[in-house]
């Protein structure tokens, strides 16, 4: 849980900075942000850390919340099924995206983000979290995925 980051300003901007420091030296060309925002808190991460990185943000959202044509991706939850959209026209073939959000467990809406922005045809330079829960393994679902995580838990 993020919560108390987001209560306090000088947390938040410091996990914005470690992020923001993370990509800058991971690499050189980054075209876009891509956040998920479902119920995740990778919305309230992801704008600030585009405009400190001087880059577009791109919304992933739940079906039905975003205008103009679409791409769509259904995934399992732990719980049942979701979908996921990304507005069609939101990336060009061959731009650099970094997709953020809060936290990674299962990592089924992680891979339905890399499998949308795969469809567009972005690069996915990295998958970034905040925290990781290692025991759910989200992140070997990722395969071959590049990705990286601030904080772990066993």
């Amino acid at each position: 849980d993020i919560s108390p980051l987001l209560k306090d300003p000088v947390a938040f901007r410091t996990l914005i900075d470690l992020l923001e420091d993370h990509l800058r030296a991971s690499f050189p060309k980054i075209d876009f942000i891509a956040g998920e925002c479902l119920d995740s808190r990778g919305f309230l991460i992801g704008p600030p850390l585009a405009q400190r990185l001087g880059i577009g943000f791109v919304p992933i959202r739940k079906k039905g919340k975003l205008p103009g044509p679409t791409e769509s991706v259904s995934y399992t939850l732990e719980y049942g099924k979701a979908e996921l959209e990304i507005q069609s026209d939101a990336l060009e073939p061959g731009q650099k995206v970094v997709i953020v959000d809060d936290l990674l467990a299962t990592g089924g809406t992680m891979c339905a983000a890399c499998e949308l922005l795969k469809r567009l045809k972005a690069e996915i330079l990295e998958c970034l979290v905040v925290i990781e829960l290692k025991l759910l393994k989200g992140s070997e679902k990722l395969n071959s995925t590049p990705f990286h995580s601030l904080l772990q838990y066993d």
